[in-house]
């Protein structure tokens, strides 16, 4: 398979997860570019659930070199917990086979702490974080005082910067009403997570260039979805990182024109985890969809806000993200319905809008305006082959992958591997 890069297409939670594990069949190796433990993948293999937080989704098939990159955010003490966790599962996690990018930057507790004091004050115009500390990591590495798993597998430089920071951040967490933290505990629970980390420690940069001068397959796992992305998202309710196309580049130091193929990612419905617009939000479908036990997240196990597929904004991400082929998930989700809505437009302000707004109190108040399509009223989780699922649910999937103008390369109708359909 061709140097691929995946995305997800609407707010995150789109299934990322099983498709990445999916392509990796055709991977050598695979990348997760941006990012930190506030994203979750989620993957079945043989009746086991396996949920990951930074180490990409290929960890769980054999023979597969997985990279944590330079964008990605790493909370230290959660990355040991994640492994000794696959570890227990059977998984086989070694430097042979999981590599960290030793210029990413580290997630401490002041971050979470500051991520957490600044939600709480910002009252009914929260943004909906996971309060693990991403936006202020990576605010520090903008504001270039940040540290690196370079510095931390370096004992002596760590402790020496660690005191600074320390020192200033107990100060801010002061002026919040907030307690210090310990710099002693800190820095002995960070030094036995630093030992346990070494190993995995590299620059990953140069072997990736390597690698794909060796002719190697690599598949660029991205996390979170388009309208989260700080620049292209539907800012402020956004994430801190680059979640589109682009951050898989500048994520991993792997140039554009070594990259073949985007595939995005999208629920054949839509969701959103945290606060701002969802325009085609519907409480009919999120109530039967968390009915079916559906739809919580699997960072924070919160309910995700949920609606009809819309086609405006997966249009958007597909002109942002040059996306090339499109995998839809849950199709299942939907197959009891009589009647399925897809958004094709949004009305607001006298006008109409093919596209998303930036002004976001405009967004808030768009109304979609929707194109009905029948249900097929059957179930879908056992079919197999394309021409088995119902004449109604391949117009359907026809039908948004047409208004999002890409081609329809993967159906997804249940967590496990074999419940995934190649159109034919």
């Amino acid at each position: 398979m061709a140097n691929t890069i995946l995305v997800g297409a609407q707010w995150g939670d789109e299934g990322k997860g099983k498709i990445i594990d999916v392509l990796t069949e055709q991977s050598d190796i695979v990348v997760r570019t941006q990012g930190g433990n506030n994203a979750g993948h989620t993957v079945f293999v043989s009746g086991q659930k396996y949920v990951l937080h930074l180490v990409p989704s290929g960890i769980l098939r054999p023979g597969k070199l997985c990279v944590i990159g330079n964008g990605v955010v790493i909370d230290p003490l959660g990355l040991v917990e994640e492994i000794e966790g696959l570890r227990r599962l059977g998984v086989k996690v070694k430097s042979t086979n999981l590599m960290i990018s030793e210029t990413a930057h580290v997630v401490f507790p002041y971050h979470r702490l500051l991520d957490e004091q600044r939600e709480v004050r910002k009252g009914r115009h929260k943004i909906g974080t996971t309060k693990r500390g991403i936006g202020p990591a990576y605010g520090d590495k903008a504001a270039r005082t940040g540290l690196r798993m370079i510095d931390l597998v370096n004992p002596a430089r760590f402790e020496a910067l660690l005191k600074l920071r320390v020192r200033e951040n107990n100060e801010v967490l002061r002026a919040f009403g907030a307690r210090p933290l310990s710099f002693s505990s800190l820095l002995k629970s960070y030094q036995a997570a630093a030992k346990s980390l070494k190993p995995f420690v590299a620059n990953t940069v140069i072997h990736l260039h390597e690698a794909g001068r060796r002719g190697a397959s690599i598949l660029f796992e991205g996390a979170q979805g388009t309208f989260l992305d700080i620049d292209h998202g539907t800012y402020p309710f956004v994430t801190s990182s680059n979640t589109t196309a682009g951050g898989a580049c500048t994520g991993s130091g792997v140039p554009p024109h070594r990259m073949d193929r985007v595939v995005g990612v999208v629920k054949a419905y839509t969701t959103r985890v945290g606060e701002g617009p969802l325009p085609t939000e519907n409480k009919e479908i999120a109530d039967m969809l968390h009915g079916m036990g559906r739809e919580f997240g699997a960072t924070t196990g919160r309910p995700r806000r949920c609606g009809w597929f819309d086609s405006v904004a997966t249009h958007q991400a597909t002109m942002v993200n040059g996306i090339d082929d499109l995998a839809v998930t849950n199709l299942d989700g939907l197959d009891t319905l009589e009647k399925i809505q897809v958004c094709v437009a949004y009305r607001v302000a006298g006008k109409r809008w093919t596209h998303l707004p930036n002004d976001i109190d405009l967004l808030a108040r768009c109304q979609p305006i929707y194109r009905e399509f029948p249900g097929w009223r059957q179930s879908t989780s056992e079919v197999r082959e394309w021409k088995q699922l119902p004449a109604k649910a391949r117009e359907y999937l026809k039908a948004i992958a047409d208004l999002t103008e890409a081609k329809l390369s993967l159906v997804s109708i249940g967590p496990g591997r074999e419940q995934t359909i190649v159109p034919g």
